[in-house]
Protein backbone atom coordinates (compact mmCIF):
# COMPACT_ATOMS: atom_id res chain seq x y z
CA UNK A 1 0.00 0.00 0.00
CA UNK A 2 1.22 3.77 -1.06
CA UNK A 3 2.06 6.22 1.85
CA UNK A 4 -0.72 9.02 2.28
CA UNK A 5 1.42 12.03 0.85
CA UNK A 6 0.49 14.88 2.58
CA UNK A 7 1.64 18.10 2.16
CA UNK A 8 2.26 20.35 5.88
CA UNK A 9 2.94 23.90 6.56
CA UNK A 10 2.04 26.95 8.64
CA UNK A 11 1.76 30.61 8.22
CA UNK A 12 0.58 32.24 11.70
CA UNK A 13 -0.58 35.63 12.80
CA UNK A 14 -3.05 37.14 15.29
CA UNK A 15 -3.75 40.84 14.36
CA UNK A 16 -5.19 43.76 16.36
CA UNK A 17 -6.24 46.17 14.12
CA UNK A 18 -5.88 49.06 16.62
CA UNK A 19 -2.00 48.16 17.00
CA UNK A 20 0.76 50.28 16.14
CA UNK A 21 2.89 48.61 14.05
CA UNK A 22 2.29 45.99 11.23
CA UNK A 23 3.67 42.75 10.05
CA UNK A 24 6.45 42.56 7.21
CA UNK A 25 7.79 40.16 5.80
CA UNK A 26 11.43 40.67 7.43
CA UNK A 27 9.17 40.19 10.42
CA UNK A 28 8.25 36.83 9.20
CA UNK A 29 11.78 35.97 7.79
CA UNK A 30 13.18 36.68 11.58
CA UNK A 31 10.06 35.43 13.64
CA UNK A 32 11.36 36.31 17.09
CA UNK A 33 9.85 34.77 19.42
CA UNK A 34 8.25 32.36 17.28
CA UNK A 35 11.28 31.37 15.43
CA UNK A 36 12.20 32.01 11.63
CA UNK A 37 10.97 31.29 8.65
CA UNK A 38 11.82 27.81 7.56
CA UNK A 39 11.05 25.65 4.46
CA UNK A 40 11.18 21.87 3.40
CA UNK A 41 13.03 19.32 5.90
CA UNK A 42 14.12 21.99 8.06
CA UNK A 43 10.53 22.55 9.48
CA UNK A 44 10.09 18.78 10.61
CA UNK A 45 13.95 18.87 11.90
CA UNK A 46 13.13 22.04 14.32
CA UNK A 47 9.47 21.37 15.10
CA UNK A 48 9.45 17.90 15.47
CA UNK A 49 9.53 18.18 19.77
CA UNK A 50 8.48 21.68 20.26
CA UNK A 51 4.68 23.18 21.89
CA UNK A 52 3.15 24.04 18.10
CA UNK A 53 0.22 21.81 16.49
CA UNK A 54 2.80 21.41 13.41
CA UNK A 55 4.92 19.47 16.16
CA UNK A 56 1.44 17.41 16.67
CA UNK A 57 0.85 16.24 12.87
CA UNK A 58 4.65 15.39 12.35
CA UNK A 59 5.09 13.00 15.08
CA UNK A 60 1.30 11.72 14.22
CA UNK A 61 2.36 11.72 10.48
CA UNK A 62 5.56 9.43 11.51
CA UNK A 63 3.95 6.94 13.59
CA UNK A 64 1.64 6.68 10.95
CA UNK A 65 3.66 6.42 8.13
CA UNK A 66 2.41 9.13 6.00
CA UNK A 67 4.60 10.45 3.33
CA UNK A 68 5.52 14.30 4.58
CA UNK A 69 5.58 16.47 2.27
CA UNK A 70 6.76 20.01 4.23
CA UNK A 71 6.36 22.94 2.46
CA UNK A 72 6.71 26.35 4.50
CA UNK A 73 6.59 27.67 8.45
CA UNK A 74 6.43 31.51 9.20
CA UNK A 75 5.10 32.81 12.32
CA UNK A 76 5.59 36.14 14.49
CA UNK A 77 4.67 38.51 17.36
CA UNK A 78 0.96 39.47 17.27
CA UNK A 79 0.90 43.07 15.81
CA UNK A 80 -1.00 45.59 13.45
CA UNK A 81 -2.40 44.17 10.18
CA UNK A 82 0.08 41.67 8.18
CA UNK A 83 1.23 44.15 5.19
CA UNK A 84 -0.09 43.61 1.85
CA UNK A 85 3.53 42.68 0.05
CA UNK A 86 4.20 39.85 3.26
CA UNK A 87 0.92 38.12 2.83
CA UNK A 88 1.35 38.01 -1.05
CA UNK A 89 4.93 37.12 -1.17
CA UNK A 90 4.31 34.36 2.01
CA UNK A 91 0.83 33.21 0.99
CA UNK A 92 1.81 32.91 -2.67
CA UNK A 93 5.08 30.64 -2.35
CA UNK A 94 3.26 28.67 0.18
CA UNK A 95 0.37 27.48 -2.70
CA UNK A 96 3.04 27.06 -5.17
CA UNK A 97 4.97 24.71 -2.67
CA UNK A 98 2.16 22.45 -2.09
CA UNK A 99 0.69 22.50 -5.75
CA UNK A 100 4.16 20.99 -6.50
CA UNK A 101 3.54 17.81 -4.25
CA UNK A 102 0.34 17.28 -6.49
CA UNK A 103 -0.52 14.47 -6.25
CA UNK A 104 -1.77 14.67 -2.56
CA UNK A 105 -3.83 12.76 0.05
CA UNK A 106 -4.51 15.37 2.56
CA UNK A 107 -3.06 18.78 3.36
CA UNK A 108 -2.40 20.16 7.13
CA UNK A 109 -1.77 23.32 7.81
CA UNK A 110 -0.86 25.19 11.43
CA UNK A 111 -2.36 28.92 11.37
CA UNK A 112 -3.63 31.25 13.93
CA UNK A 113 -7.18 32.22 12.46
CA UNK A 114 -7.14 35.88 13.64
CA UNK A 115 -4.96 37.45 10.58
CA UNK A 116 -5.84 40.07 8.89
CA UNK A 117 -3.91 41.84 6.11
CA UNK A 118 -4.22 45.64 4.52
CA UNK A 119 -5.86 43.97 1.85
CA UNK A 120 -7.97 41.31 3.62
CA UNK A 121 -9.83 41.37 6.46
CA UNK A 122 -9.93 36.81 6.36
CA UNK A 123 -6.25 36.06 6.00
CA UNK A 124 -7.12 32.55 6.58
CA UNK A 125 -10.12 32.55 4.57
CA UNK A 126 -8.47 33.63 1.38
CA UNK A 127 -5.51 31.14 1.67
CA UNK A 128 -7.76 28.16 2.07
CA UNK A 129 -9.95 29.87 -0.89
CA UNK A 130 -6.79 30.25 -2.64
CA UNK A 131 -5.64 26.58 -2.07
CA UNK A 132 -9.38 24.71 -3.31
CA UNK A 133 -8.89 26.40 -6.55
CA UNK A 134 -5.80 24.66 -6.88
CA UNK A 135 -6.64 21.54 -5.00
CA UNK A 136 -10.21 21.29 -5.82
CA UNK A 137 -12.81 20.14 -3.34
CA UNK A 138 -11.49 16.06 -3.15
CA UNK A 139 -8.74 16.16 -1.14
CA UNK A 140 -9.36 16.93 2.53
CA UNK A 141 -7.83 19.81 4.17
CA UNK A 142 -6.87 19.62 7.90
CA UNK A 143 -6.10 23.42 9.63
CA UNK A 144 -5.13 23.61 13.70
CA UNK A 145 -6.22 27.18 15.39
CA UNK A 146 -5.09 29.03 18.07
CA UNK A 147 -8.07 29.22 20.14
CA UNK A 148 -8.44 33.23 19.58
CA UNK A 149 -9.02 31.98 16.24
CA UNK A 150 -11.98 34.48 14.67
CA UNK A 151 -13.34 31.78 12.38
CA UNK A 152 -15.14 32.91 9.45
CA UNK A 153 -17.77 31.69 7.10
CA UNK A 154 -15.21 31.36 4.62
CA UNK A 155 -12.85 29.66 6.80
CA UNK A 156 -15.11 27.14 7.92
CA UNK A 157 -16.51 26.52 4.06
CA UNK A 158 -12.86 25.19 2.50
CA UNK A 159 -11.46 23.69 5.11
CA UNK A 160 -12.90 20.03 6.00
CA UNK A 161 -12.15 20.56 9.72
CA UNK A 162 -10.75 23.09 12.18
CA UNK A 163 -9.08 22.02 14.96
CA UNK A 164 -8.10 24.72 17.89
CA UNK A 165 -6.66 24.57 21.05
CA UNK A 166 -8.27 24.37 24.51
CA UNK A 167 -6.24 26.07 26.80
CA UNK A 168 -4.88 29.10 27.35
CA UNK A 169 -1.99 29.60 28.22
CA UNK A 170 -1.75 27.40 25.18
CA UNK A 171 0.46 24.13 26.22
CA UNK A 172 -1.70 21.76 24.28
CA UNK A 173 -0.83 23.11 20.85
CA UNK A 174 1.24 19.94 19.95
CA UNK A 175 -1.86 18.11 21.30
CA UNK A 176 -4.17 19.97 19.25
CA UNK A 177 -1.71 19.34 15.88
CA UNK A 178 -2.85 15.50 16.84
CA UNK A 179 -6.40 15.50 17.26
CA UNK A 180 -6.01 17.48 13.99
CA UNK A 181 -3.84 14.76 12.50
CA UNK A 182 -6.07 11.75 13.31
CA UNK A 183 -8.96 13.73 12.20
CA UNK A 184 -6.99 13.49 8.56
CA UNK A 185 -6.02 10.08 9.27
CA UNK A 186 -10.13 9.27 9.64
CA UNK A 187 -10.70 11.16 5.91
CA UNK A 188 -8.11 8.84 4.22
CA UNK A 189 -10.31 6.48 4.22
CA UNK A 190 -13.75 7.61 4.91
CA UNK A 191 -16.00 10.33 4.06
CA UNK A 192 -15.60 14.15 5.03
CA UNK A 193 -17.88 14.23 8.29
CA UNK A 194 -21.00 16.45 9.03
CA UNK A 195 -20.20 20.04 10.36
CA UNK A 196 -21.89 22.82 12.22
CA UNK A 197 -20.69 26.04 13.08
CA UNK A 198 -22.30 28.54 15.72
CA UNK A 199 -21.65 32.15 16.43
CA UNK A 200 -21.99 33.13 20.34
CA UNK A 201 -23.43 36.99 20.33
CA UNK A 202 -21.22 38.73 22.53
CA UNK A 203 -16.93 39.24 22.26
CA UNK A 204 -14.78 38.56 25.70
CA UNK A 205 -11.73 40.27 27.13
CA UNK A 206 -8.45 38.27 26.85
CA UNK A 207 -7.43 38.54 30.54
CA UNK A 208 -10.62 36.16 31.19
CA UNK A 209 -10.36 33.89 29.19
CA UNK A 210 -7.96 32.06 30.91
CA UNK A 211 -8.85 28.35 31.45
CA UNK A 212 -7.17 27.80 34.98
CA UNK A 213 -10.28 29.71 36.16
CA UNK A 214 -13.87 29.68 35.48
CA UNK A 215 -15.71 30.16 33.80
CA UNK A 216 -13.49 29.16 30.78
CA UNK A 217 -12.27 25.84 32.75
CA UNK A 218 -16.02 24.54 32.83
CA UNK A 219 -16.75 25.25 29.53
CA UNK A 220 -13.90 23.38 27.84
CA UNK A 221 -14.66 20.42 30.39
CA UNK A 222 -18.20 20.21 28.41
CA UNK A 223 -16.42 20.90 25.03
CA UNK A 224 -14.90 17.37 26.22
CA UNK A 225 -17.54 15.76 27.21
CA UNK A 226 -19.17 16.39 23.87
CA UNK A 227 -15.84 15.74 21.88
CA UNK A 228 -15.60 11.87 21.38
CA UNK A 229 -13.68 9.31 18.68
CA UNK A 230 -16.07 10.09 16.27
CA UNK A 231 -16.65 14.16 16.79
CA UNK A 232 -14.05 16.79 16.99
CA UNK A 233 -15.37 20.11 18.33
CA UNK A 234 -13.68 23.65 19.30
CA UNK A 235 -14.36 26.37 21.26
CA UNK A 236 -12.91 29.45 19.95
CA UNK A 237 -13.09 32.11 22.40
CA UNK A 238 -12.03 34.65 19.53
CA UNK A 239 -9.44 37.74 19.36
CA UNK A 240 -11.20 40.69 20.30
CA UNK A 241 -9.55 43.27 18.62
CA UNK A 242 -9.63 42.74 14.96
CA UNK A 243 -12.40 45.32 13.78
CA UNK A 244 -14.00 43.61 10.49
CA UNK A 245 -17.54 41.94 11.04
CA UNK A 246 -16.51 38.59 11.80
CA UNK A 247 -14.15 39.13 14.99
CA UNK A 248 -16.31 36.73 16.99
CA UNK A 249 -16.77 33.28 19.50
CA UNK A 250 -17.05 30.37 17.65
CA UNK A 251 -18.15 27.01 18.02
CA UNK A 252 -17.33 23.95 15.96
CA UNK A 253 -18.56 20.89 15.30
CA UNK A 254 -17.59 17.64 13.07
CA UNK A 255 -18.92 14.28 12.89
CA UNK A 256 -22.62 12.81 13.84
CA UNK A 257 -25.02 14.90 15.48
CA UNK A 258 -22.68 17.99 15.00
CA UNK A 259 -25.62 20.33 15.06
CA UNK A 260 -26.91 18.95 18.81
CA UNK A 261 -23.53 19.32 19.80
CA UNK A 262 -22.67 22.28 18.65
CA UNK A 263 -26.17 23.79 20.25
CA UNK A 264 -25.37 23.07 23.19
CA UNK A 265 -22.07 23.86 23.54
CA UNK A 266 -22.88 27.58 22.77
CA UNK A 267 -25.96 27.53 24.81
CA UNK A 268 -23.66 27.01 27.77
CA UNK A 269 -21.64 30.01 26.39
CA UNK A 270 -24.47 31.96 26.43
CA UNK A 271 -25.27 31.06 30.04
CA UNK A 272 -21.59 31.68 31.30
CA UNK A 273 -21.51 35.21 29.78
CA UNK A 274 -21.95 36.95 33.18
CA UNK A 275 -18.58 35.52 34.27
CA UNK A 276 -16.72 36.38 31.68
CA UNK A 277 -15.57 39.36 33.67
CA UNK A 278 -12.51 40.51 36.91
CA UNK A 279 -10.59 42.71 38.92
CA UNK A 280 -8.23 45.42 37.06
CA UNK A 281 -6.30 47.67 39.27
CA UNK A 282 -4.61 50.99 38.18
CA UNK A 283 -1.04 51.23 38.11
CA UNK A 284 -0.47 52.75 41.26
CA UNK A 285 -3.27 51.00 43.22
CA UNK A 286 -2.41 47.44 41.53
CA UNK A 287 1.60 48.06 42.66
CA UNK A 288 0.53 49.21 46.31
CA UNK A 289 -1.19 46.74 46.82
CA UNK A 290 1.46 44.38 45.53
CA UNK A 291 3.61 46.21 48.22
CA UNK A 292 1.06 45.37 50.66
CA UNK A 293 1.13 41.69 49.74
CA UNK A 294 4.74 41.37 49.29
CA UNK A 295 5.32 42.27 52.79
CA UNK A 296 2.67 40.08 54.00
CA UNK A 297 4.36 37.51 56.55
CA UNK A 298 5.22 33.88 54.94
CA UNK A 299 5.02 34.92 51.65
CA UNK A 300 5.84 32.29 49.71
CA UNK A 301 7.32 33.59 45.72
CA UNK A 302 6.26 37.51 44.14
CA UNK A 303 3.49 39.39 43.60
CA UNK A 304 3.23 38.73 39.47
CA UNK A 305 1.28 41.38 37.93
CA UNK A 306 0.25 41.23 34.28
CA UNK A 307 0.61 44.67 32.23
CA UNK A 308 -1.89 43.33 29.85
CA UNK A 309 -2.59 46.17 27.93
CA UNK A 310 0.62 46.28 27.05
CA UNK A 311 0.75 42.77 25.75
CA UNK A 312 2.73 42.29 22.67
CA UNK A 313 1.14 38.67 22.13
CA UNK A 314 -1.84 40.85 21.92
CA UNK A 315 -0.57 43.54 19.22
CA UNK A 316 1.13 45.89 21.56
CA UNK A 317 4.51 46.57 21.23
CA UNK A 318 5.99 45.88 24.79
CA UNK A 319 7.27 49.32 24.95
CA UNK A 320 4.35 51.37 27.12
CA UNK A 321 6.10 52.92 30.80
CA UNK A 322 2.84 53.01 33.46
CA UNK A 323 3.67 49.93 35.35
CA UNK A 324 7.32 51.48 35.21
CA UNK A 325 6.26 54.79 36.77
CA UNK A 326 4.13 53.73 39.20
CA UNK A 327 7.20 51.18 40.31
CA UNK A 328 9.58 54.15 40.74
CA UNK A 329 6.88 56.53 42.38
CA UNK A 330 6.25 54.54 44.90
CA UNK A 331 10.01 53.18 45.56
CA UNK A 332 8.93 49.35 44.84
CA UNK A 333 11.50 46.02 44.82
CA UNK A 334 11.03 43.98 41.89
CA UNK A 335 11.63 43.48 37.94
CA UNK A 336 9.94 44.24 35.03
CA UNK A 337 9.85 42.41 31.42
CA UNK A 338 9.79 42.90 28.58
CA UNK A 339 10.21 46.39 27.38
CA UNK A 340 10.97 46.22 23.70
CA UNK A 341 13.69 49.32 22.58
CA UNK A 342 16.48 48.50 20.40
CA UNK A 343 17.59 51.88 20.34
CA UNK A 344 17.77 51.90 24.42
CA UNK A 345 19.25 48.70 23.87
CA UNK A 346 22.01 49.60 22.05
CA UNK A 347 22.83 52.78 24.13
CA UNK A 348 23.28 50.30 27.04
CA UNK A 349 25.51 47.76 25.13
CA UNK A 350 27.51 50.67 24.18
CA UNK A 351 27.95 52.09 27.76
CA UNK A 352 29.07 48.59 29.10
CA UNK A 353 27.97 46.87 32.41
CA UNK A 354 28.59 48.54 35.67
CA UNK A 355 28.27 51.97 33.49
CA UNK A 356 25.01 54.81 34.51
CA UNK A 357 23.60 56.21 31.90
CA UNK A 358 20.96 58.95 31.21
CA UNK A 359 18.48 58.12 28.47
CA UNK A 360 15.03 57.48 27.45
CA UNK A 361 13.27 54.35 27.45
CA UNK A 362 10.13 53.11 25.82
CA UNK A 363 7.26 55.31 25.24
CA UNK A 364 6.74 54.70 22.22
CA UNK A 365 3.01 53.33 21.54
CA UNK A 366 1.64 56.68 20.31
CA UNK A 367 -1.34 55.60 22.98
CA UNK A 368 -2.52 58.76 25.84
CA UNK A 369 -1.08 58.66 29.16
CA UNK A 370 2.07 56.79 27.50
CA UNK A 371 5.60 58.44 26.80
CA UNK A 372 8.95 58.04 27.13
CA UNK A 373 10.71 57.29 30.74
CA UNK A 374 13.60 59.76 31.51
CA UNK A 375 15.67 58.40 34.26
CA UNK A 376 19.86 57.44 35.04
CA UNK A 377 19.73 53.96 35.19
CA UNK A 378 22.50 51.39 35.85
CA UNK A 379 23.49 48.59 33.21
CA UNK A 380 23.08 45.83 35.55
CA UNK A 381 23.78 43.32 32.74
CA UNK A 382 24.02 42.86 29.51
CA UNK A 383 23.25 39.70 27.02
CA UNK A 384 22.39 38.98 23.05
CA UNK A 385 19.55 37.93 24.10
CA UNK A 386 19.56 34.07 23.17
CA UNK A 387 18.56 31.24 25.10
CA UNK A 388 16.34 28.33 25.62
CA UNK A 389 12.51 28.84 27.02
CA UNK A 390 11.95 26.29 29.67
CA UNK A 391 8.24 26.95 30.65
CA UNK A 392 5.02 25.39 29.28
CA UNK A 393 4.31 27.74 26.91
CA UNK A 394 7.03 28.58 24.71
CA UNK A 395 8.88 24.71 25.67
CA UNK A 396 12.23 24.00 23.98
CA UNK A 397 12.68 26.99 21.93
CA UNK A 398 15.72 29.03 21.22
CA UNK A 399 14.30 32.50 21.01
CA UNK A 400 16.30 35.33 20.06
CA UNK A 401 15.24 38.73 21.92
CA UNK A 402 18.05 40.38 20.18
CA UNK A 403 20.57 42.75 22.17
CA UNK A 404 19.47 42.84 25.79
CA UNK A 405 19.84 44.51 28.74
CA UNK A 406 18.74 44.89 32.82
CA UNK A 407 18.40 48.01 33.93
CA UNK A 408 18.66 49.34 37.67
CA UNK A 409 16.92 52.55 38.88
CA UNK A 410 16.41 52.42 42.48
CA UNK A 411 14.82 49.09 43.46
CA UNK A 412 13.49 48.60 40.10
CA UNK A 413 15.39 45.99 37.46
CA UNK A 414 13.90 46.27 34.01
CA UNK A 415 14.61 43.89 31.03
CA UNK A 416 15.42 45.53 28.08
CA UNK A 417 15.16 43.84 24.79
CA UNK A 418 15.80 44.08 21.04
CA UNK A 419 12.90 41.87 19.88
CA UNK A 420 9.16 41.30 20.65
CA UNK A 421 7.67 38.71 22.58
CA UNK A 422 5.55 38.29 25.31
CA UNK A 423 7.23 37.40 28.87
CA UNK A 424 5.84 34.59 29.30
CA UNK A 425 8.98 31.72 30.44
CA UNK A 426 11.48 32.87 33.07
CA UNK A 427 14.34 32.33 31.14
CA UNK A 428 13.04 35.80 29.70
CA UNK A 429 14.61 37.15 32.99
CA UNK A 430 17.30 34.73 33.89
CA UNK A 431 18.93 35.61 30.42
CA UNK A 432 19.73 39.43 32.04
CA UNK A 433 20.62 38.52 34.90
CA UNK A 434 17.19 38.60 36.86
CA UNK A 435 16.41 35.20 38.96
CA UNK A 436 12.66 35.47 38.92
CA UNK A 437 11.72 33.56 42.14
CA UNK A 438 13.97 36.33 44.43
CA UNK A 439 11.93 39.35 43.38
CA UNK A 440 9.08 40.38 45.63
CA UNK A 441 7.25 41.63 42.39
CA UNK A 442 7.23 41.00 39.09
CA UNK A 443 5.30 42.43 36.37
CA UNK A 444 4.59 40.70 32.87
CA UNK A 445 3.70 42.44 29.76
CA UNK A 446 1.36 39.52 29.35
CA UNK A 447 -2.47 38.82 29.55
CA UNK A 448 -2.81 35.46 30.32
CA UNK A 449 0.49 33.01 28.37
CA UNK A 450 2.61 34.15 31.30
CA UNK A 451 0.42 31.84 34.04
CA UNK A 452 2.09 28.82 32.43
CA UNK A 453 5.58 29.58 33.71
CA UNK A 454 4.68 32.20 36.54
CA UNK A 455 1.62 30.78 38.32
CA UNK A 456 3.20 28.01 39.85
CA UNK A 457 6.10 30.12 41.47
CA UNK A 458 3.56 33.33 42.14
CA UNK A 459 2.31 34.14 45.35
CA UNK A 460 -0.59 36.24 44.50
CA UNK A 461 -1.48 37.52 41.01
CA UNK A 462 -3.31 40.84 39.59
CA UNK A 463 -4.00 42.46 36.64
CA UNK A 464 -3.21 46.41 35.85
CA UNK A 465 -4.43 48.39 33.41
CA UNK A 466 -1.73 51.19 32.23
CA UNK A 467 -2.26 52.56 28.80
CA UNK A 468 -1.68 50.96 26.21
CA UNK A 469 -2.52 49.36 22.95
CA UNK A 470 -4.51 46.51 23.98
CA UNK A 471 -7.75 47.67 25.62
CA UNK A 472 -8.52 45.30 28.94
CA UNK A 473 -12.31 45.80 28.19
CA UNK A 474 -13.04 45.28 24.15
CA UNK A 475 -16.19 48.04 25.14
CA UNK A 476 -13.42 50.37 24.91
CA UNK A 477 -11.91 49.84 21.40
CA UNK A 478 -12.73 52.29 18.69
CA UNK A 479 -14.67 49.81 16.72
CA UNK A 480 -16.07 50.85 13.31
CA UNK A 481 -16.63 47.34 11.49
CA UNK A 482 -18.12 45.08 13.87
CA UNK A 483 -21.46 43.22 13.05
CA UNK A 484 -24.54 45.10 13.80
CA UNK A 485 -25.53 43.82 17.49
CA UNK A 486 -22.90 42.15 18.59
CA UNK A 487 -22.12 42.63 22.45
CA UNK A 488 -18.41 44.33 22.70
CA UNK A 489 -17.30 42.25 26.22
CA UNK A 490 -18.82 39.84 28.15
CA UNK A 491 -22.61 41.69 29.00
CA UNK A 492 -21.52 45.49 27.13
CA UNK A 493 -23.31 47.24 24.63
CA UNK A 494 -24.55 46.27 21.53
CA UNK A 495 -22.18 47.29 18.90
CA UNK A 496 -24.20 50.17 16.62
CA UNK A 497 -22.37 51.19 13.10
CA UNK A 498 -22.04 54.87 13.23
Amino acid sequence: MTAPRIAIGGFLHETNTFGPSKATYDDFAHGGGSGRMMRGAEIIETCHDINAAISGAIRHGEAAGWDLRPTLFCATSPSAHVTEDAYERIAGEMIALIEAELPLDGVFLDLHGAMVTEHHDDGEGELLARLREKLGDDIPIVVCLDLHANVTAQMFDKADVLESYRTYPHVDMAETGLRGARALERMLTAPKPEKAMRVAPFLTAIAWQCTHAEPARGLYDLLRELSGDDRDMSFNMGFPAADFPECQMTVLAYGPEADDAADKMMAAIEAAEPAFKGKVWTPEDGVAEAMRLAAEPGRQGPVVISDTQDNPGAGADSNTTGMIRAMVALGAKGAIGNLYDPAAAKLAHAAGEGASITMSIGGQSGVAGDSPFEAEFLVEHLSDGTFTATGPFYRGRVLNMGLSACLKIGDLRIVLVSSKAQMADQEMFRQVGIEPTGEPILIVKSSVHFRADFEPIASHLMVCAAPGPMAVDPALLPWQRLREGVRVGALGPEFKPA
